[in-house]
């Protein structure tokens, strides 16, 4: 049986994986949903102003070690494949699979803001007018986002190479949002690198609560 750890994209925490853990458990995997530091509901100012990319990295690394995860399918969403990229980097070859949905797959040197498209670094700088620190999420999503913050956006992510190590590596492309999103070239790009896998689904960003049984069937890989 496989051990999922599940990290959600910015503004959002475990809860917005709630419909595909159940999923996976039923077929007898077994789940962890993290919530990343800045992200949880009693953060206080200064835990969210220092949070960055390292510090979301460390919060996988640091569950892999206190649950003895050696390994592990990572999934990140949207942001989160910034942190699992740098995860799997410092991991120490405890990382199986990485499963980028709807991500960003960073090359070294690049961070989440270079690597995004001009709609979403206007909304990471409108979000952060207020504070200077933390980027309040877009209107119209689910109330229990939270401000995420700006310095995991900004900071440059260090890839030492055995992140390209990991034996298994998959893309999975939302299209039913192609006017706003970001990963169309990153989709094209690993169309054309044969360590790559990717996948399309039908869906809006936010394929977890949109189709959540086409997520897990792709996690379990039917």
């Amino acid at each position: 049986m496989a051990t999922y750890v599940l990290v959600p994209g910015a503004w959002k925490g475990a809860w917005s994986f709630e419909a595909v853990v159940p999923l996976l458990e039923r077929a007898g995997h077994t789940v962890h949903a993290l919530t990343l530091t800045g992200l949880r509901p009693d953060d206080d100012e200064a835990t969210v102003a220092t949070a960055n990319l390292d510090t979301h990295a460390d919060d996988v690394v640091r569950h892999l070690d206190r649950h003895h995860i050696t390994d592990a399918t990572l999934v990140g969403h949207s942001y989160a494949g910034m942190v699992i990229a740098a995860a799997a980097d410092r991991a120490g070859g405890r990382i199986a699979r990485l499963v980028h949905l709807d991500a960003y797959v960073p090359r070294n040197g690049e961070s989440c803001w270079t690597a995004t498209n001009e709609h979403f670094r206007e909304v990471f700088a409108a979000g952060a007018v207020s504070t200077g620190y933390a980027v309040r999420p877009p209107h119209g999503g689910d109330p229990r986002r939270r401000p995420h913050p700006l310095a995991s956006f900004l900071q440059t992510i260090r890839l030492s190479g055995t992140f390209a190590q990991v034996p298994r590596r998959e893309f999975v492309y939302c299209s039913g949002w192609e006017d706003r999103t970001p990963f169309t070239e990153l989709r094209t790009r690993l169309r054309s690198d044969p360590d790559w896998q990717v996948h399309d689904l039908p869906t809006g960003h936010d394929a977890m609560h949109e189709a959540p049984d086409a997520v897990a069937a792709l996690l379990l890989g039917e």
